[in-house]
C-alpha cells in the first residue's frame, strides 16, 4: 500500500484550477463566492477521514486528526489567491498538508502518536482589502482590528461587512488565539515566487526566515514652474530629487547579499508636460532578514533623500506606512528541513523569503516554525503563467512529508 501519493496532490491541484480559474488565472480572492466554493471543495475531500473540521473566530479552517498525544504538529497553507493568480500559490501548501495527514492516518490506523492539524489560513493574500495575513495574524494575536475593520475594496464594500457575509465577526478575532493550544511546531511549503532556485538548478530550498520590512511614503517638495521659461539652473524639481533616490537605493541594497529596496510608486504634481514638478510622492519598500542591516538601509536612504533634496533645492519628508521585524525560523526545524530536502534531492540551499507568509505570524506567536520552497519556473508568481515542474512538485510533497516525520519525532522526544 502506498502511504503517500504526491501524484494525487498534483491531480487535486488541477481539479481546483478547473473549478476556480478562468482564462486569466485563479480567481479565489478571499471573502468572495469563488473562494467559498473552493473551501467547500476542500471540505468535501475530508469525507471518510476520521477528522474534526471547524472554522475559528477569524475564518481559518482547521482539520484535526487526533493522536495519542495532544501535542500538535500543524501544517498550513491558504486556498485564497490574488485576482488572475497562479495554480500553486497557497493551495499547494494546503493540499500537501492534506496528503501528509492522510499518510499519518493510514500508517497509524487513524490514531497517530501525536495530533496532526492542517489549517487553511483566511485571506493570506490581502488582495481585496489590502490586509495580508489576516487570519494568521488573528491566530497569533497580532491582529489590528481598529485599523482594518473599515478597509474598503474597489467597490466600496467594507472589510467588516464582507467578513460578516461569510459568517466571520471581526470583533471576535481575539478568540482565534485559542487554536494555539498544544501547538508544538508549524510547517509550510510554498512555491519560491522568485528565480533563485531555478538559477541554481535546484528543485527545493530551505527558508531561513522572512525578511523584515520598512515601508515608507517619501514626499519631495519643490516649486511648480513653467517648463518652457524656467532655466535649468534655477529649477526646484521634486522629481529630479526622487529620481536620484530611486537610483541610489540600488547601491544601498547592493551592499548586502540578500537585501532589496524598491521604489514602486511615483506620483507627480501638477503632473503635466508643461510644468516642472513641484511635488513628488513616492514609496520605498526595504527588506532584509537582518534587523541591523534593515535599520542601516533605512538610515542611509533617509540621508540620501536629504542630500538629493538639497542638491535640487527641495525639501523632503518621510512617513512610515508599515513595518515588520525580520522573523528567523526555528534553528532545529531549519536543520530538519535541510536533512529532508537533501535526502530527496541530494543537495540543499538555504535562503530567506522576501515575501511575507503565514509562517511568520505563527513564529511570532512563539511556535517553532519553518518553511520549504519549491522552484518556480521563471521566478513568476501572482500570474496565470505561474508554474513548477510536476516532478519538482512530487519532490516537494515527499520532502515535506519527511520533514513532518522528523518534526513529529522531535516533538514527542521533548517529553
Amino acid at each position: 500500500m502506498m502511504l503517500l501519493n504526491p501524484k494525487r496532490t498534483i491531480e487535486e491541484l488541477k481539479q481546483l484550477r478547473t473549478l476556480t480559474a478562468d482564462d486569466n488565472g485563479a480567481q479565489r480572492v478571499a471573502w468572495t463566492d469563488t473562494w467559498l466554493r473552493a473551501r467547500a471543495w476542500f471540505e468535501a475531500k475530508l469525507q471518510g477521514l476520521p477528522v474534526e473540521h471547524h472554522y475559528d473566530a477569524a475564518g481559518n479552517s482547521w482539520v484535526t486528526l487526533r493522536g495519542e498525544s495532544e501535542k500538535t504538529l500543524i501544517i498550513g497553507g491558504h486556498i485564497d489567491s490574488v485576482p488572475n493568480g497562479g495554480w500553486l500559490d497557497g493551495c499547494l501548501d494546503l493540499l500537501t498538508g492534506l496528503e501528509i495527514l492522510r499518510r499519518f492516518n493510514t500508517e497509524y490506523n487513524g490514531r497517530p502518536p501525536l495530533t496532526i492539524r492542517v489549517v487553511d489560513w483566511a485571506d493570506e493574500e490581502g488582495a481585496r482589502f489590502g490586509r495580508s495575513l489576516l487570519g494568521s495574524s488573528a491566530f497569533a494575536g497580532t491582529h489590528s482590528i481598529a485599523a482594518d475593520r473599515s478597509r474598503t475594496d474597489k467597490d466600496g464594500i467594507r472589510l467588516e461587512d464582507a467578513l460578516s457575509r461569510c459568517g466571520v465577526e471581526i470583533d471576535r478575532f481575539p478568540d482565534a488565539t485559542r487554536e494555539q493550544k498544544n501547538a508544538a511546531a508549524y510547517l509550510e511549503l510554498h512555491i519560491e515566487q522568485g528565480p533563485v532556485l531555478e538559477d541554481l538548478g535546484l528543485p527545493l530550498g530551505v527558508v531561513l526566515g522572512t525578511k523584515g520590512v520598512e515601508r515608507h511614503a517619501i514626499t519631495f517638495h519643490g516649486q511648480e514652474a513653467h517648463s518652457g521659461s524656467t532655466p535649468m539652473n534655477v529649477r526646484r524639481d521634486a522629481l529630479a530629487a526622487a529620481a536620484k533616490l530611486a537610483l541610489e537605493i540600488r547601491n544601498i541594497a547592493g551592499k548586502h547579499s540578500d537585501a532589496v529596496c524598491t521604489m514602486g510608486s511615483v506620483k507627480t504634481f501638477p503632473g503635466i508636460v508643461t510644468a516642472v514638478v513641484g511635488r513628488c510622492e513616492t514609496t520605498l519598500d526595504q527588506r532584509d532578514l537582518d534587523a541591523t542591516v534593515l535599520a542601516q538601509m533605512f538610515s542611509e536612504a533617509q540621508q540620501a533623500s536629504a542630500r538629493f533634496a538639497a542638491e535640487e533645492k527641495c525639501t523632503v519628508e518621510w512617513s512610515r506606512i508599515w513595518n515588520i521585524e525580520p522573523v528567523p525560523f526555528n534553528a532545529q526545524l531549519v536543520e530538519f528541513c535541510t536533512q529532508a530536502v537533501t535526502e530527496v534531492t541530494g543537495t540543499c540551499h538555504r535562503l530567506p523569503s522576501g515575501p511575507l507568509h503565514d509562517a511568520a505570524e505563527v513564529a511570532r506567536a512563539g511556535i517553532p516554525s519553518v518553511m520549504m520552497f519549491v522552484q518556480s519556473l521563471g521566478g513568476i508568481s501572482h500570474n496565470k503563467i505561474e508554474d513548477t515542474r510536476e516532478e519538482h512538485l512530487e519532490m516537494a510533497v515527499t520532502a515535506l512529508d519527511r520533514l513532518a516525520t522528523k518534526t513529529a519525532a522531535w516533538i514527542l522526544n521533548q517529553g
